[in-house]
């Protein structure tokens, strides 16, 4: 089905809704990690906000868990509440995630909030004909706005993060060297090789980001990281996020590290990475 097609469907799809379809086609990728505090909601927004301000794309971060780190993360940068919560957009037929994207003050990032029903939503989900689905067909017209689309999801392999994975084109998997990161690796990965032959053909592993490195513990990294290049070398990113106090504080003040400390080494990191990324995508 081409471009222009498509448009055609989403324009009468919400005829009278007063939205407008866009001429983009976004890139949707879920971050994706089966263990918390590997840096996933880190890695969504900075890297976002770096494609945002360095590359000119015009980028939708979309919170699916139900912590709400996304917000929180930015909250010295957001401009102004939804008019409704996600929850309602997944539970509601021919809801659009555009209804409630949020500007930033940051040209081109825009973010989609969470809301804390989300949990009770993902049981309400678990209900629903066609439950994998929501979220892709609630992108339909999002899709058409933005050239990317990063969706952080929730630290489990639940409904919520079934649908991003069914919804993305690519994931993107951070990984911190540790020994219980990697077996989430594994875990992940298998249920994406399940969802890649059943659920969503088209989608693909855009790469292993490996975070939170300290270079200082050189036999703990050594090992991780020989196992990473075995079973997945061809994945791995160029680009890794060092330790970094600066990204910590650039969290505490509500902004990406780029705005907090551009010259910090947190930022330097997701700088490469979002070069990296976009020369892949682009």
């Amino acid at each position: 089905m081409s471009v222009m097609n498509t448009l055609s469907d989403l324009k009468r799809l919400v005829r009278g809704s007063g939205l407008e379809a866009g001429r983009r086609h976004a890139h949707v990728i879920a971050v994706a990690a089966r263990k918390g505090g590997v840096g996933k909601t880190t890695t969504t927004v900075n890297l976002g906000a770096d494609l945002a301000k360095y590359h000119g794309r015009k980028v939708l971060l979309l919170d699916m868990d139900a912590q709400g780190h996304v917000e929180m993360s930015l909250r010295d940068e957001g401009r102004g509440r939804a008019p409704d919560t996600m929850s309602s957009i997944l539970l509601t037929k021919r809801r659009d995630v555009q209804e409630i994207v949020q500007p930033t003050s940051i040209d081109g990032l825009w973010y989609v909030a969470s809301d804390h029903e989300l949990h009770n939503t993902e049981s309400i989900m678990g209900t629903r004909i066609g439950k994998e689905l929501l979220l892709r067909q609630a992108l339909k017209f999002a899709r058409t706005h933005f050239d990317i689309i990063l969706i952080d999801c929730p630290p489990n392999i639940g409904t919520l993060t079934v649908n991003a994975l069914v919804a993305a084109d690519q994931v993107l998997v951070p990984c911190d060297l540790s020994t219980l990161a990697l077996d989430g690796v594994d875990v992940l990965l298998d249920t994406l090789e399940i969802i890649q032959e059943t659920l969503n053909p088209r989608i693909g592993l855009l790469g292993l980001l490996r975070t939170r490195v300290d270079r200082r513990n050189k036999s703990m990294n050594s090992a991780i990281e020989e196992t990473l290049n075995t079973r997945y070398g061809r994945h791995i990113l160029k680009s890794e996020i060092g330790t970094s106090t600066a990204i910590a504080k650039a969290q505490h003040d509500g902004k990406p590290v780029c705005i907090f400390d551009e010259s910090s080494r947190g930022a330097v990191g997701y700088r490469d990475l979002a070069a990296e990324i976009d020369d892949i995508l682009w």
